[in-house]
Parts: structure tokens; sequence; C-alpha cells
């Protein structure tokens, strides 16, 4: 996988949000694969201004969801379809027909979670996954031991992500669900190509893990090691772990200029 190490998280976000720009000029329908949290803002940001600067045109895009609680209606706001709404569709100008979602409230999830899965798969395939990682390195919401070829799935969460989650619920805990949605780790590896950004000292561990790690379960985010073409963005504080750090900054910055990420 490509390690690139950036000053900062508004660094890393208009990274990948020039990636996407240049997806969508080559493929102005791509479909775009997004996570939430706080994380991703400043790409959504980046790639907005570009948006508003005239730099692309995201009218033809659509945009795929990493993962849903189960059991909260679609217009609570923290259900990840109104944050998505929110945060990415109505600021790219994209409507409500070019959303493609996992139903968290249906009586059958498992079928659900099947039709998410041929949903995909009839859109011909994500473009280009976005994700962010836990500090447990998970990666959507394939907790440590999940099977490294899982499929879309009802998962039970930890307490660590559940807590880590009350920021977004008030600081209650409580109020967080025990369960998702998710695409699994297989599900995520078909995407053409894949996007991880973490920043800050909290995720370095994981970030370590992740790249120079073993393949494991235990580190569900190793499976990106399994990937063709992908590439892990960090700052300065999520890259502070790696061994090989110097030589990520090495072959960066003796990149040819016309191979993007």
């Amino acid at each position: 996988m490509e390690v690139v190490i950036v000053p900062d998280a508004a660094a890393g976000g208009e990274l990948i949000a020039e990636a996407m720009a240049r997806l969508l000029r080559r493929k102005p329908d791509a479909l775009l694969g997004v996570a939430t949290g706080s994380t991703p803002l400043p790409v959504y940001q980046a790639l907005t201004a570009k948006v508003r600067a005239g730099a692309v045109d995201t009218s033809r895009a659509r945009i795929a969801q990493l993962d849903e609680y189960v059991g909260l209606p679609a217009e609570h706001p923290e259900s990840y379809r109104s944050v998505l709404r929110r945060e990415v569709l109505e600021p790219l100008g994209i409507g409500a027909d070019a959303f493609l979602g996992p139903d968290g409230t249906a009586a059958d999830v498992r079928a659900a979670c099947e039709a998410y899965d041929g949903a995909l798969a009839a859109a011909g395939g994500v473009d280009l996954q976005l994700l962010g990682i836990g500090t447990d390195g998970h990666i959507g919401f394939n907790e440590p031991c999940s099977s490294l070829r899982s499929r879309t799935r009802i998962k039970t969460l930890t307490e660590q992500t559940r807590a880590d989650n009350a920021r977004f619920f008030d600081g209650d805990v409580d109020q967080v669900p025990y369960h998702v949605i998710t695409q699994g780790i297989g599900t995520i590896l078909e995407a053409r190509h894949l996007v991880l950004l973490a920043t800050g000292e909290g995720k370095a561990e994981a970030v370590a893990a992740t790249v120079e790690g073993p393949l494991a379960a235990m580190c569900p985010a190793s499976a990106l090691q399994l990937h063709p073409h992908a590439t892990v963005v960090v700052d300065e504080a999520a890259a502070s772990l790696l061994k090989q750090a110097d030589y990520f900054r090495y072959t960066f910055a003796n990149k040819p200029q016309w191979q993007a990420i």
C-alpha cells in the first residue's frame, strides 16, 4: 500500500479531495464510498470548495454509505443517513436518488444486508472508498476478529467503540446503539481504490499495525495489505509510530508528477 504523510488534517483532506475530483473528471458518475465521523470532514470540506470554485462537477456523482446504526430512524439526526445528507449530499449538491445505503430499520436485517451488497454490485461497484480507522484498528464497523472475507452484515459494537461514539450523542453512551449494519471487509476490498485517512496521536498504534504489522483479523484494517490500490494518508501524529516513516516520505516526495495517489 502507499503511505502518504501530510502535515495536518487539512492537508490530508485536500489531497484526498483532489483524488476524488480527478476521478470525477474522468468518470462523472463515479460511485464514491464515504465514511462518517470527524476524521473525513476535511475531505468533504475540501471537495465542496472545489465544487463551489467550479473545479469539479459532482452533479452526476453517486454516494455509497459504509455503515448504519440498527434501530435509529432514518430521520434521527445521528443516523448515518442523516449525517451524510448534512455533510456530503447537500454541500455537494447530490440528490437522494444518487445515494445508496443499507436499511437500518428493516424488520429483516439479514435480508437488508444482502440487499445492500447486491445494490453495490448492481451499481457497478465502488470506485473510491474513503475509510477511517478506529483506535482498535476497525474499518467500517468491522471490529477486531472480524472475518477478512466478511460481507455486509450486522455487528455488535465493542464497549470502546460505543464510548468513542458517545460524543455524537451528547456524551451519553447509553444512547449509542449496540448494533450496526456494516459493509464487511470482503465487501470493502471490492472497491477499486481504498483511501484510509487517520489523524491524531490516538490513531498511531492502529496505523502502525495496519501498515507494518502482520495481516491479522485482530487489526481489521490490515486487510488493506491485500488490496492492489490502497492509500493510507496520515498526519505526523498518526504516523509517529511508523518505523518506515522516512521511507514513506522519500517515496512520496520522489513520486512521478503524473502519478496521483
